[in-house]
């Protein structure tokens, strides 16, 4: 037997409930993983509220790691091996769960179980951002929305380390100071602050060519405002609800804008994308380019009190439940 969180209906944190189950032997192509480490993420309230559907009932996480302790046909790992995934499927809420063993990555050995669970998902989100979506370069301006996440504070290191100009925006003071200590050259609290002025009088007036917004319904309209002729909106959350609708005759009269709608799914479609993505992350880690803040673990059976934190924007870098 082992516990997991599973969900029988779309809702509040409330539908979250702890159960014991029994774990099947691992298939072929699959091996069981005991986790050490779980990984939190906003995504994971899409799931939990339907706003993304997912066939119920499930269990739900997407991000974690541990150790391989049992091994089906055809797999190149073998039990003792030390993974960690972001992409293998849903259920990583768990003691112990059964994945496809081509969507796991193997650790370094100077990567612990707590740093993986923690950076898989947020920091391979900011390698596709950063690398892919919008090739960020030296010398750029670009704004990030919500800097203080998990995604946000990684992201204002990465982009440091390559030379890009970063402004953030936060809604408090003491998330502006640690955005600022985190890679951000200019952070706005967008509580008392208007955003739109406060960039241009950064910029000398100047619009941006790409803005990063994973906070949605109540940016997406200034995010449109803040981007120059040609450049890129890039859309890739909902925290504050989804964006709304957009007549595509603005991104003309606003100078034919972009915009896209990036997702972890299709940038690591494939194993090869996902080991050159979780290789170019690790050596940022490595190299001391991003270090990690994990401010809050939970153990696994308070996933409602996690997912009702991280809701309220309690929350700051990186969470872990402990199972």
């Amino acid at each position: 037997m082992t516990k997991s969180i599973q969900i029988h209906e779309t809702g509040g944190p409330e539908v979250l409930t702890l159960e014991e189950t029994d774990l099947a032997d691992p298939g072929p192509g699959m091996v069981r993983v005991r986790n050490h480490a779980v990984g939190l993420n906003f995504i994971d309230t899409y799931h939990r509220s339907g706003l993304y559907p997912i066939p119920l009932p499930s269990g739900i996480g997407l991000e974690g790691a541990g150790v391989v302790e049992a091994v089906g046909q055809d797999v190149a790992l073998f039990e003792g091996d030390r993974v960690a995934y972001c992409a293998a499927g849903l259920g990583a809420y768990a003691e112990a769960l059964n994945l496809p063993a081509a969507r796991l990555v193997k650790l370094p050995d100077n990567i612990d179980f707590d740093t993986a669970a923690a950076v898989m998902l947020k920091g391979q989100t900011t390698e596709y951002l950063i690398q892919r979506t919008y090739p960020l370069g030296e010398g750029e301006t670009c704004l990030f929305h919500a800097a203080a996440g998990g995604v946000g504070l990684i992201f204002g290191q990465w982009a440091r380390s390559i030379g890009a100009n970063v402004i953030g925006t936060v809604g408090s003071e003491e998330k502006a100071k640690l955005a600022l200590a985190h890679g951000y050259g200019h952070v706005i609290n967008y509580r008392s602050e208007n955003v739109v002025e406060r960039v241009l009088e950064i910029t000398g007036g100047e619009k941006l060519p790409v803005v990063y917004d994973g906070v949605g319904k109540d940016t997406f309209e200034m995010s449109i405002d803040l981007i120059r002729p040609r450049g890129l909106m890039v859309s890739f959350g909902n925290a504050s609800g989804s964006p709304p609708p957009l007549d595509l005759h603005t991104l003309n009269v606003k100078g034919s804008l972009y915009v896209t709608r990036p997702s972890m799914m299709a940038y690591l479609a494939n194993p090869a994308e996902a080991e050159a993505s979780s290789a170019a992350l690790f050596k940022r880690i490595t190299s001391g380019d991003i270090t990690l803040d994990i401010n809050q673990r939970y153990d696994l059976a308070d996933a409602r009190q996690a997912h009702i934190d991280l809701e309220a924007r309690r929350t700051t870098g990186s969470t872990l439940l402990i199972p």
